[in-house]
């Protein structure tokens, strides 16, 4: 009985994996849906009532499972929908930062963030760098 579920359960996996495979133009849609929508979530400043955005709410707007849509990004571009998510708030802190001279908190709580050292610790994560660090280092290539 155990070989038998095991070997159900291997089939059911290679069935699930096979999905990405042979649908590569459906979730190529998918991911375009997703860049769309997470762009249009700060552009319509959602991110300042609802914070950041959660992978569970581009998987209901994709009408698909939290965990089937992390999946298929993964394996579509190699990376999570978080960090898809992280990358793009990284990238809007980083015009902020070197373009404004409002604080980081103030460029926090504009991406957001509830928190600001929760903001500056995964600016430093992606960047290698905090705020402060980024934007004096910018600073100085201007000049």
């Amino acid at each position: 009985i155990i070989s038998n579920i095991e070997l159900l359960l291997n089939y059911s996996l290679r069935y699930y994996e096979r999905q990405f495979n042979t649908r590569t133009r459906q979730n190529k849609d998918i991911i375009v849906q997703f860049e769309k929508q997470l762009k249009g979530y700060f552009q319509t400043k959602k991110h300042l009532e609802s914070g950041l955005p959660s992978v569970q709410y581009f998987a209901d707007k994709a009408h698909l499972s939290t965990h089937y849509f992390s999946d298929l990004l993964k394996k579509e571009t190699g990376n999570t929908p978080k960090n898809h998510i992280n990358s793009y708030v990284v990238e809007q802190a980083k015009n902020l930062i070197v373009k404004t001279e409002r604080s980081i908190s103030e460029i926090a709580y504009e991406l957001g963030f509830n928190y600001p050292h929760y903001f500056s610790r995964l600016f430093k994560a992606k960047t290698g760098y905090t705020p402060i660090e980024y934007r004096n280092l910018n600073f100085s290539t201007r000049s």
